[in-house]
């Protein structure tokens, strides 16, 4: 080994050595089981989802935080056990920049639907016995999620934030790859207005299949006022032909009776380019908590599902979980 490599190596071990002693290892986790039931598919069943979240993070000299989050998912990706994971550099000073491996959040992503509820998005558990064969769930306008994907949050600057996403090409199919996928976006809760939170994100991506280009902006506000909460929500999807635009809208209330319980209802509309059936979802939910363990529950009812006429669903669903 010559001496640049020793020099390496030592310099290496020096960082770990003087980042460890201030190392920290945190665990996190929790189980849920479900019973869902659909009214018009007939179709009724319990479910169970687990997860255990690792973080391993410490302090370099220089003041950064390194932090590395692995999970252990049992739930929906059981095909898989470790679900997401990502490494973080952070500072007061810097913010946060973060590459998640798998199951990071893209700005658009994490901004698909930001109205208050108790339980689950009024459009999550209505699906007919053919969607639920093949996984696909209502639309929603979501951007685009992928592994390997770079993130930017800025510091919180007078109640604003700043976010940028970056994925390369995507792994999937030819016929669905994604060549190059960008967003960018901002969440403001102004010192002046108590209880306000706007948001706005833009996002842009190349189908290479169809070299289809387009644009995802979505902007919300909700507003808190002691125990009631509102919001609305408005996102589009901007083709470069109607058939290939699409918008929706959202709007939510929710009440917290007690800081155990509380109950939500809202509505969200989709309109797919020139169908002229939009999907239309509407729902009630309520939670109560009792330290670590949760019991939820929501009714909700979804006309066109997938903006197929007459494809109509009415679920019904139950959970109680465990957090630690």
């Amino acid at each position: 080994m010559n001496k640049y490599k020793k020099i390496g190596l030592s310099a290496l071990a020096g960082s770990l050595v003087a980042m460890s002693a201030s190392a920290e290892v945190t665990l996190s986790g929790g189980a849920s089981v479900t019973f869902t039931s659909t009214h018009d598919s007939d179709k009724t069943g319990y479910g169970m989802a687990d997860s255990i979240t690792a973080k391993y993070s410490g302090e370099t000299d220089g003041g950064l935080t390194v932090t590395t989050s692995l999970e252990l998912d049992g739930g929906a990706n059981a095909s898989s056990s470790f679900d997401n994971r990502s490494i973080s550099i952070a500072s007061e000073d810097m913010g946060t920049i973060t590459f998640s491996g798998h199951g990071g959040d893209t700005v658009m992503s994490g901004f698909d639907d930001m109205m208050p509820t108790a339980y689950e998005e009024v459009f999550a558990i209505t699906k007919n016995k053919s969607d639920a064969a093949t996984g696909a769930g209502n639309l929603v306008i979501a951007g685009q999620t992928a592994n390997n994907t770079w993130r930017y949050d800025s510091p919180t600057v007078s109640g604003a934030t700043f976010s940028v996403a970056y994925m390369s090409a995507d792994t999937g199919t030819a016929a669905g790859r994604i060549s190059t996928y960008s967003d960018m976006g901002i969440k403001i809760s102004p010192e002046a207005v108590e209880g306000l939170t706007l948001g706005y994100a833009t996002g842009e991506y190349d189908k290479s299949s169809t070299t289809l280009g387009l644009d995802h902006t979505t902007m919300f506000a909700t507003y808190a006022y002691g125990s009631l909460t509102v919001g609305y929500q408005d996102s589009e999807i901007d083709g470069p032909t109607a058939a290939a635009s699409d918008e929706s809208t959202s709007w939510a209330v929710s009440y917290a009776v007690s800081d155990d319980f509380s109950v939500s209802y809202g509505q969200h509309e989709y309109e797919q380019g020139t169908n002229a059936n939009a999907q239309e979802s509407s729902g009630f939910s309520a939670s109560y908590t009792m330290g670590g363990t949760s019991i939820k529950a929501a009714f909700n009812s979804t006309d066109n599902i997938r903006t197929v006429a007459s494809n109509d669903e009415d679920s019904f669903e139950i959970a109680i979980s465990f957090a630690f």
